[in-house]
């Protein structure tokens, strides 16, 4: 007889919330599009969630960060300075302006972007920093704010993998001008594909609405004249009715992630050659990812080794993010590639992520991890 392989998958959404229900008011009302209550309702609950005044949502992560730098102006000259170990996203929104991001090493202990290194890159056209909450680690936005107040630089945060998390107590997305995040089908909320802008600021608010909508007026009738180019970035209310219900149970999704990081630490505490990310002081990591960096020479294996026995044994994994300066589309944007990044080498050459849902069970870390000792 021959028995199924278990399988365990990098990643999973967790829905077991009102989805389903609000899901199916969207269909039997009618009400599908960017137009219906749940678009509303979803922007307003995750905005208080992160302790900002406005939300506008949006079609997805990476068009959420564009348009946060239009509303703030960013275009053709500027300059942006974002982490070089990053999703390609943070950079592409900043080239969809016609800017140039600037890149900036990570943290070795923390893999997030170096604020040591933020003002060196710093020039007369730099005109905001995107720092990035990597795996949902938060930077460290004290030294942020610190050098943004210095030299009026807008501040952008990227939090698409940070869902709910702390920097001295404060939730991450309400530190800067305006913030963006994902809710794509890996992440600690989701709604399959989707994104929001979250800010403070009435005006940017108005402006994200204007722009999101192809710039069409806001507070007035829809007539076919436009002053502005603007996009269509609308979120459906049926990717939003399934936020409303994730919103709803945010800090359960994020206590699981949490806790589960902890077992994946617990568990691989004495291999040697395996190395986890180190939270930032004062804050709360969300654990969005459990990335594990390898040292080839102590543990015995190289990362390839370990990954294929994985696979072999029904483990999913995914790679990391290879760093900015090594993307020949960047080159051939124009952007300064020149440098030497090593601790983002190292990051993509040696880390990988292992599997990550948030209602992943005690017992599939425990398999996961023997795989691991025992290889």
């Amino acid at each position: 007889m021959i028995t199924e392989q278990k399988y365990i998958p990098v990643c999973e959404p967790c829905l077991d919330g009102n989805e389903k229900k609000y899901v199916m008011d969207c269909m039997e009302t009618g009400w599908i599009s960017s137009s219906g209550k749940y678009v509303k309702a979803f922007e307003e609950s995750f905005s208080a969630y992160c302790d900002c005044n406005y939300g506008v949502a949006v079609c997805n992560g990476t068009v959420s960060l564009h348009l946060a730098l239009t509303a703030l102006g960013i275009g053709k000259g500027d300059e942006v300075i974002i982490p070089n170990f990053t999703m390609i996203a943070s950079a592409y929104a900043v080239c969809y302006t016609g800017a140039k991001p600037v890149f900036v090493d990570a943290d070795a202990d923390t893999w997030n972007i170096d604020t040591n290194k933020i003002e060196e890159k710093i020039t007369k056209n730099t005109k905001a920093i995107m720092p990035v909450h990597i795996f949902g680690n938060p930077c460290n936005m004290s030294k942020i704010e610190e050098i943004a107040k210095k030299y009026n630089l807008y501040i952008i945060e990227d939090a698409a993998e940070a869902h709910g998390a702390l920097y001295n107590g404060k939730k991450v997305g309400s530190f800067s001008d305006i913030a963006s995040f994902s809710f794509f089908a890996n992440k600690n909320l989701t709604t399959g594909e989707g994104g929001m802008v979250v800010m403070k600021d009435e005006n940017y608010y108005d402006k994200c609405r204007y722009l999101k909508n192809m710039s069409f007026p806001i507070n007035a009738p829809r007539i076919y004249q436009h002053d502005d180019i603007g996009f269509n970035y609308r979120m459906s209310n049926i990717h939003a009715a399934i936020g409303l219900a994730q919103v709803e149970k945010a800090d359960e999704y994020r206590d699981m992630r949490i806790k589960n990081h902890n077992l994946y630490k617990k568990y691989l505490s004495e291999v040697d050659g395996i190395t986890f990310q180190k939270d930032e002081e004062n804050s709360l990591n969300v654990n969005w990812m459990n990335t594990i960096l390898l040292d080839t020479k102590k543990y015995g294996h190289s990362k390839e080794e370990l990954i294929e026995h994985l696979k072999n044994n029904g483990v999913d994994t995914r790679l990391l993010f290879t760093g900015m300066h090594r993307q020949k589309c960047l080159l051939d944007f124009g952007c300064n590639c020149q440098g030497e990044y090593p601790v983002t080498d190292n990051l993509t050459q040696n880390g990988f992520y292992l599997p990550s849902a948030s209602n992943l069970s005690e017992d599939d870390i425990k398999y996961i991890c023997n795989l691991i000792k025992e290889f």
